[in-house]
């Protein structure tokens, strides 16, 4: 339990494959340990334009899944989604926005919710802090979850992000292929590519993170 006074912390992501569950709940297992309130709140993809995809794991067709929400990527759409009541109302100290990279910006879930009422309802005069997870581009990301943040009334804090291993054209074959079976595999298509996914030392990375957040909100904001 945490004690009375102490800082309110909510983490909001939305995830597919989990690694963006596994970053947030490495920063809730910091943050309490430092004397956080911490909320977990996970958005969820409901539309029915999208949500096929998305509906089991691994995918069914993972790369032409993953190319059919390129349309919606470039023209930056916006989509039917469920807000938990915790990323609905309430006030908090710090709000941290977990963003994966779809097609080199923030994914659709996330940016539906910080465009959304519910948003501006917890974001309006909170720190905001964001976390992205991507196969290797994560600044236009940030770009957009500080820019979206800020505008619904949140004070911009800091930011960090977790890519996976591999170059350009690696990277992605293992992506595709572990979307494609639910597992690392050493080869696709008789290519051999490194394991996908967050790499062991997000853990270290997350912790330092937590703290350095957590020493920010605790100093008065200019």
């Amino acid at each position: 339990m945490s004690a009375p006074g102490a800082p309110r912390v909510l983490i909001v992501y939305y995830t597919y494959s989990e690694q963006a569950r596994r970053v947030s709940e490495a920063l809730t297992t910091t943050l309490e340990a430092e004397g956080c309130d911490v909320t977990e709140a996970a958005i969820e993809l409901t539309d029915d334009r999208y949500v096929q995809r998305f509906a089991t794991f691994p995918m069914r067709h993972a790369i032409l899944d993953v190319l059919r929400m390129l349309p919606a990527q470039l023209r930056r759409a916006k989509g039917e989604i469920k807000v938990p009541e915790a990323a609905s109302s309430g006030v908090y100290d710090l709000v941290i926005v977990g963003s994966p990279t779809w097609w080199l910006t923030t994914c659709l879930p996330i940016r539906s919710y910080l465009e959304s009422p519910e948003a501006r309802a917890v974001l309006s005069g909170s720190r905001i802090a964001s976390y992205v997870v991507c196969r290797r581009y994560w600044g236009n990301n940030q770009k957009t979850v500080k820019r979206l943040g800020t505008k619904a009334g949140g004070s911009w804090v800091d930011g960090v992000h977790f890519a996976y291993e591999g170059g350009q054209v690696k990277s992605l074959l293992s992506l595709v292929s572990y979307l494609d079976s639910g597992e690392n595999r050493p080869r696709y298509h008789g290519v051999n590519i490194p394991p996908t996914n967050l790499q062991p030392s997000f853990q270290d990375a997350t912790a330092t993170f937590a703290r350095e957040l957590l020493a920010s909100i605790q100093t008065p904001a200019s």
